[in-house]
């Protein structure tokens, strides 16, 4: 690892499809799904840098868990960070 280096290497490939319904009706919507990180590809947190830690150069965590937890330790929860989980949402849209 280079010196100061802050690239950690993080991949990860969203997916959005969406699609307006007329349907004849005066208001279409859209309907959106989202999928993050479609392909569950496993982003590592930063390694322990205590040299007298067993653990030096390690992750012990993955990068979403290592940004913060949310609540009252700050950060996002991990689901909604970069590098969490696979995860899906479904947006509707009312256009008028």
């Amino acid at each position: 690892m280079e010196r100061n280096a802050s690239n950690l290497g993080v991949v990860e490939v969203d997916l959005t499809v969406w699609r307006q319904s007329n349907s004849g009706s005066a208001f279409p919507f859209r309907r959106a799904p989202t999928l993050f990180n479609i392909f569950n590809h496993p982003n590592f947190g930063p390694p322990t840098n205590y040299l007298t830690s067993p653990l030096f150069g390690q992750s012990t965590q993955m990068l979403g868990a290592s940004l913060g937890s949310g609540g009252q330790n700050g950060g996002l929860n991990p689901l909604y960070q970069i590098g969490g989980p696979r995860s899906a949402q479904l947006a509707l849209k009312l256009v008028f």
